[in-house]
């Protein structure tokens, strides 16, 4: 089950750019599983990249869950060095995709009322609401409320790093 939700972590992240667009055509919620989304944005290619390296494309179809998305540019801000680190080890970056879900549905209205959520890898995220955007730790969100047909992806300035990680 663990491994299940974190592939759809992965899968999520990848979808909210291709949700977004739907999203603002007027679609409310979309058709599509999280992989088929994801596959069709290439503003998530890191992301798709690292979850076919996590090995979790599979497991990306059925499981409600929540996804904070980081965007290509959210990346491209990690130090490569780093990136690299956490692509070359499995272990390290299925803690850190984890890191980026909660299990459940949480739209911005709900999200916006919690302090903190506990993630599929374990660890607490925290949110803050500042001057009209929302903010999971120190990433902002973009764009909120994206929904595929299994979950909601809430885009993300930023790369969510687990403590100890």
């Amino acid at each position: 089950m663990k491994r299940l939700l974190i592939g759809l972590l992965a899968a999520i992240a990848v979808a909210a750019p291709v949700a977004a667009s739907a999203a603002a055509h007027g679609s409310t919620a979309s058709k599509k599983n999280i992989v088929q989304l994801a596959a069709s944005d290439p503003q998530l290619s890191t992301l798709v990249s690292l979850v076919k390296k996590a090995g979790l494309v599979k497991a990306l179809e059925t499981t409600k869950v929540t996804v904070f998305a980081p965007t290509n540019a959210a990346f491209a801000a990690v130090p490569k060095a780093t990136l690299k680190k956490i692509a070359s080890n499995k272990a390290l970056l299925t803690k850190v995709l984890e890191y980026h879900v909660l299990v459940g549905v949480y739209p911005a209205s709900k999200v916006t009322m919690l302090t903190s959520a506990k993630t599929l890898e374990g660890a607490r995220v925290h949110f803050r609401v500042k001057g009209g955007s929302v903010y999971v730790n120190k990433a902002k969100v973009v764009t909120a409320n994206v929904r595929a047909s299994n979950g909601i992806v809430h885009v993300i300035n930023g790369v969510l790093v687990p403590p100890g990680a």
